[in-house]
């Protein structure tokens, strides 16, 4: 995305631990957006996405005050990939254009994305690095469940999503959230350094 640092991109899977990831990334002081934080203000009353969603599914998926009913458009999106291609090209050219001017003002070397869609939007392709989480689908279904997601939900979810496999073959690193919050730590520890490694290589 910018030739002054070195972008990463980083994904997962439902309930696959990319939020926590990002977390603890943020404790380490690395740079960290959360580009569904973007979505939502976007989503907000007066924000850029509102009339991009109404001139795609009406006014339907809007609440009282003008702002998107996220809950509305996720069930009318959910199983339709015809309908989430429309939203997708409509977004999120917007959300690109906010990351990137945010990745503009960093002056750090290295800046983390974090994105649910980055594989099944295509927007892997625009940074450095792209980084997966994974963890298998039996604990993705499980950690969902209880985070209070039903069971329909969840599995129309994963469904939804591009396979962790697919995923994991366009990475450039692999973080393991197999385990517990401990391992998790210890596996982002190697997998940053694998991060950095890389970024350094970039710029020589």
């Amino acid at each position: 995305m910018t030739d002054r640092i070195c972008s990463v991109g980083l994904t997962g899977g439902l309930a696959s631990g990319k939020s926590t990831v990002a977390d603890l990334l943020r404790k380490r002081g690395v740079p960290v957006l959360d580009a569904d934080a973007i979505v939502h203000g976007l989503y907000d009353a007066g924000g850029e996405g509102v009339a991009l969603v109404a001139d795609i599914f009406g006014d339907g998926v809007l609440k009282p005050d003008q702002s998107v009913d996220r809950k509305a458009l996720a069930a009318r999106v959910l199983g339709d990939a015809e309908a989430l291609e429309s939203l997708n090209r409509a977004i999120h050219p917007v959300v690109r254009d906010e990351i990137g001017r945010w990745l503009g003002a960093i002056e750090q070397p290295i800046a983390v994305v974090e994105a649910a869609l980055l594989v099944e939007t295509g927007s892997w392709k625009t940074y450095d690095l792209l980084m997966v989480v994974k963890c298998t689908r039996e604990q993705q279904l499980e950690r969902a469940l209880a985070r209070g997601v039903s069971e329909l939900r969840a599995r129309a979810l994963l469904g939804a999503q591009a396979a962790i496999d697919k995923k994991i073959a366009l990475a450039n690193v692999v973080v393991d959230n197999s385990g517990g919050l401990e391992q998790l730590e210890s596996e982002l520890k190697r997998a940053w350094a694998e991060v950095v490694e890389r970024c350094g290589l970039r710029r020589e």
